[in-house]
């Protein structure tokens, strides 16, 4: 399970280093093996261990193509999909439209979901933080009611 939140550097080539304390959890679980898309909700990457984005990606293939928001997902999250691999010094490379997408320049922040990682700008996660924050949690019209028996 990756946990946490982390302030990173990308350099000048675009390549974001993960945190030790993952790298080793990567190696074991995909053997550094990874797949970086764009997230259909907000302006941030995912990053998952190959075979679990294998498994979504089956998935996302199986439903019907017909339905307009179908094919607007597939089109974003399999479409904008791309291999990377920890390189010796356990970076992956960010390639320029993805972090584009992102808004990614310099300062990023990598979060942990358990089976993946979000990439956010720092600027951008700073203000959706805060935004979450300032709307409490009164609103509960689209929680899943699953999460209703769920004490935290």
């Amino acid at each position: 399970m990756f946990r946490g939140v982390n302030n990173l550097n990308l350099d000048s080539k675009g390549r974001l280093a993960i945190p030790t304390r993952h790298r080793d959890a990567l190696v074991a679980r995909c053997q550094g093996q990874l797949v970086l898309t764009v997230d259909s909700r907000e302006n941030c990457l995912l990053l998952y261990p190959l075979p679990d984005w294998e498994d979504i990606e089956r998935k996302l293939v199986k439903l019907p193509s017909l339905s307009k928001s179908v094919r607007r997902l597939q089109r974003l999250l399999i479409g904008h999909a791309i291999e990377c691999e920890l390189d010796g010094n356990g970076r992956i490379l960010l390639p320029a439209p993805l972090r584009d997408f992102a808004g990614l320049d310099k300062s990023a922040v990598l979060i942990g979901q358990g089976n993946k990682f979000e990439i956010w700008s720092e600027e951008t996660w700073s203000a959706r933080r805060a935004a979450w924050l300032e709307e409490g949690d009164d609103d509960d019209g689209d929680m899943p009611p699953e999460l209703s028996s769920i004490s935290l």
